[in-house]
């Protein structure tokens, strides 16, 4: 039987949003975790992470930098932020890792009114959506490819060339 992972959300969701919910303040029943997980399964390192994470780059550095391959984004982003912040962070996340993001989102008017995006996506690590589903359920598919992966950090070893140390703060 296989290990059983949990992943603990990071950055909670404190914000002021101009949308039908205006304002959302996870932190009033919600703790922030503080691991970060990465999953070994087959020969693919998977790098977990939610939704707003997505915003806060040094986390994909860290899953980056302890071999994550893959990194998924479960979400539900707000329509407004979602319509422009969405697709490019998530592209500047595989791009910036060298890594494939597998980006489950939902969508939809929900029944407490809050509007969420949608836009499942599935981005190479060099920056390509190769599998987006817009609206409504379904399932996308797109080939791993572990020597895209290999070739494109050859070519721009950023990993070695990155002078910087993300940590989680306390």
């Amino acid at each position: 039987m296989g290990r059983s992972t949990t992943i603990d959300k990071i950055h909670l969701f404190d914000v002021d949003v101009n949308d039908n919910s205006k304002s959302y303040q996870e932190s009033r029943f919600t703790q922030g975790g503080s691991l970060i997980e990465l999953v070994s399964t087959f020969d693919v390192n998977i790098g977990l992470s939610v939704c707003f994470d997505v915003r806060f780059p040094s986390l994909y550095q860290v899953l980056r930098a302890q071999g994550a391959d893959i990194i998924t984004v479960p979400s539900a982003f707000t329509r407004v932020t979602g319509k422009v912040h969405w697709q490019a962070l998530l592209q500047a996340r595989a791009i910036e890792n060298q890594v494939y993001i597998i980006a489950a989102a939902q969508e939809g008017i929900h029944k407490n009114g809050r509007e969420t995006w949608g836009h499942s996506m599935i981005i190479s690590p060099w920056g390509e959506v190769l599998s987006c589903l817009e609206q409504g359920k379904g399932i996308i598919t797109a080939q791993y490819d572990p020597k895209e992966i290999k070739r494109i950090r050859s070519a721009m070893p950023i990993q070695k060339q990155n002078r910087f140390d993300a940590k989680l703060k306390a």
